[in-house]
């Protein structure tokens, strides 16, 4: 398992960084539907999948679920602000398939950080992306037609479309799962 994480990071790590990561790492196994972090638990790993599909979601007072995000392979996962204040996590994670997982405790990832600094260049690479996502995400939601939504998803999510049920794809993008099934028939992106 470790592996895929290595091959991920080729290039950017050397040999002996990656024994140190591999050194501090836990691998861990989860069921479909099993739940990584609960809402109210506080973040304590880093989370890079090498199998599966996971995602990140919170129940609204009423009920409804709202996706916030999914993380496939090679990606990272974590309740940010949860994991680096120490504070409860405001929603939950789970999987969504078998899944096989690296985590990271926080206080081994900060003395890994702080003794490989690539690991750290890495680090904040990755935080860009989230907040590039997170602006293209706000942006979406605040302007573009449910259509566009679609449309944006499947361009940027195009495995995870195949892989996710209906619901969950309209949960994720904010409509309802009837307007997402109106607009699949309606668009030219054809997709099961």
């Amino acid at each position: 398992m470790f592996d895929v994480f290595a091959k991920h990071m080729k290039g950017r790590l050397t040999t002996n960084e990656l024994r140190q990561l591999e050194a501090r790492a836990t691998f861990k196994k989860l069921r479909r539907r099993q739940v990584l972090l609960q809402e109210g638990e506080i973040g304590q790993h880093k989370v890079f999948v090498t199998k599966g599909l996971l995602r990140a979601f919170f129940l609204a007072d009423d009920g409804t679920e709202h996706i916030l995000r999914f993380a496939a392979e090679n990606t990272w996962i974590a309740d940010h602000e949860s994991y680096h204040k120490g504070t409860p996590a405001k929603y939950n994670i789970d999987a969504l398939e078998d899944s096989e997982l690296l985590l990271w405790a926080r206080k081994d990832m900060r003395e890994l950080m702080d003794t490989i600094p690539a690991l750290q260049a890495y680090t904040n690479s990755l935080m860009a992306g989230v907040m590039d996502q997170l602006v293209h995400r706000n942006l979406m939601n605040i302007s573009y037609t449910s259509e566009a939504k679609y449309e944006d998803f499947i361009k940027t999510y195009p495995d995870i479309f195949q892989r996710v049920p209906l619901h969950m794809v309209a949960s994720f993008l904010g409509v309802s799962r009837e307007t997402l099934t109106r607009i699949r028939h309606a668009s030219p992106l054809k997709h099961s």
